[in-house]
């Protein structure tokens, strides 16, 4: 009888000592996966010219989240020399009433990879596991995600347009395709709202060569794409006061092709257009 008891005693002490090793390594291994949506700065480990890179990635959520909503997102992606945080204040009036989600991606080197720039990153590389990860994170509409840039970051957008599939629309604001962006089978019809400024010395409206790149005019890189989607060759004119917005219909797959050209509007266009933003959310909902 004390030999049973003994070896009921080893058998619970050798049971217990078992049950508190695998309590400590779930302590000590923990894994913890923020989903709930928040106003937080990601980071994505990318590799570039053969080194291990950190790129910040800021969420700009609504300052109250409503639990049972799915936001839109809007990605913006600053200009050569830019900072993703400029678009915080740009953008709040939106993101703090809930009317969308901000993404705003920093560029490798402050810049874009458009072929000349500072960066040789694969930034298309580096949007695909932004979405990646965007999947984790609840309340987010995933199928309603649009994308503005400005400058070197309209570029970017446009490129995205031609070679991914993630957005619904892309506004690219004071510049246009450059050659080097080549529209294929593959480019999913995506609804764009180009806009571009008259008295731009940056980016040449007419088209010509700059900062590396062969610009198309304005008015061609519209009729591209509306080309490209099947829309009427020919675009509904309508002008209000000096600017003038040509729009193609009868596009594939009901998109949209729209280009405002502001006649005073200079590199920094928000400056003589100050309601831009606005329409440029107005035409992303109105899809």
């Amino acid at each position: 009888m004390k030999q049973m008891h003994i070896l009921s005693f080893l058998m619970i002490f050798f049971l217990l000592s078992s049950c508190k090793g695998n309590d400590d390594d779930t302590v000590e291994n923990p894994i913890v996966i923020e989903t709930t949506l928040k106003t937080q700065s990601l980071t994505i480990e990318q590799e570039i010219d053969g080194s291990m890179v950190s790129r910040s990635v800021l969420i700009q959520a609504p300052l109250v989240v409503d639990k049972d909503k799915s936001y839109p997102v809007v990605f913006a992606f600053h200009g050569r020399g830019g900072k993703n945080t400029s678009w915080v204040n740009s953008l709040k009036e939106f993101t703090n009433a809930g009317t969308f989600v901000g993404v705003y991606p920093q560029g490798h080197l402050n810049s874009w990879n458009l072929g000349p720039e500072p960066s040789t990153a694969d930034d298309v590389a580096f949007v695909e596991a932004i979405v990646n990860k965007l999947q984790d994170i609840s309340n987010l509409n995933l199928d309603r995600v649009f994308a503005v840039g400005t400058s070197n970051g309209a570029g970017m957008v446009n490129l995205l347009g031609a070679e991914t599939t993630h957005f619904k629309a892309i506004a690219p604001v004071v510049s246009q395709l450059i050659n080097s962006i080549v529209l294929t089978q593959q480019t999913k019809p995506l609804s764009i709202f180009q806009v571009n400024g008259a008295a731009d010395n940056s980016i040449p409206i007419e088209g010509g060569n700059k900062f590396g790149h062969t610009f198309l005019s304005a008015l061609e890189s519209a009729e591209k794409w509306a080309n490209q989607f099947g829309c009427n060759s020919t675009p509904t004119i309508e002008t209000v006061g000096e600017n003038t917005t040509y729009s193609f219909g009868n596009c594939t797959n009901s998109v949209q092709i729209k280009y405002l050209r502001v006649e005073q509007g200079g590199h920094n266009i928000i400056a003589s257009y100050p309601n831009l933003w606005n329409e440029i959310w107005q035409f992303f909902q109105s899809l």
